[in-house]
């Protein structure tokens, strides 16, 4: 009889590892998947500086790279424009703290 209502607190016990877990997992999830929207927001970036920088949008490097970046969420943060070549910073925020991700655009070095 001493065993009685054991398999209860076992449950108990259960619940509260699953609910401890997720609470760890999905911020991390949260945090990993706005890092990978800023890599997309600032290869689109630098993609539309460099076609701007080429003639063949017309424009303002910057300007158009900063579009970009903000019509996929993030803020452009840098943007370096040598000739062909475009180096951009995107950032974008997420549980408090700033993810941010360089991309550059041109032709390959070398």
């Amino acid at each position: 009889m001493a065993e009685r209502g054991s398999g209860s607190v076992l449950a108990v016990a259960l619940v509260a590892s699953v609910l401890m877990l997720a609470g760890l997992v999905l911020p991390l999830n949260a945090a990993l998947m706005t890092r990978q929207l800023t890599a997309n927001a600032a290869d689109a970036a630098a993609l539309a500086a460099a076609d701007t920088a080429s003639g063949l949008v017309a424009g303002y490097p910057c300007a158009n790279a900063a579009e970009a970046a903000r019509l996929n969420g993030a803020t452009l943060g840098e943007c370096a424009v040598n000739g062909l070549d475009v180096r951009v910073t995107a950032t974008r925020q997420v549980l408090g703290v700033l993810v941010s991700v360089g991309s550059r655009a041109g032709p390959s070095p070398g």
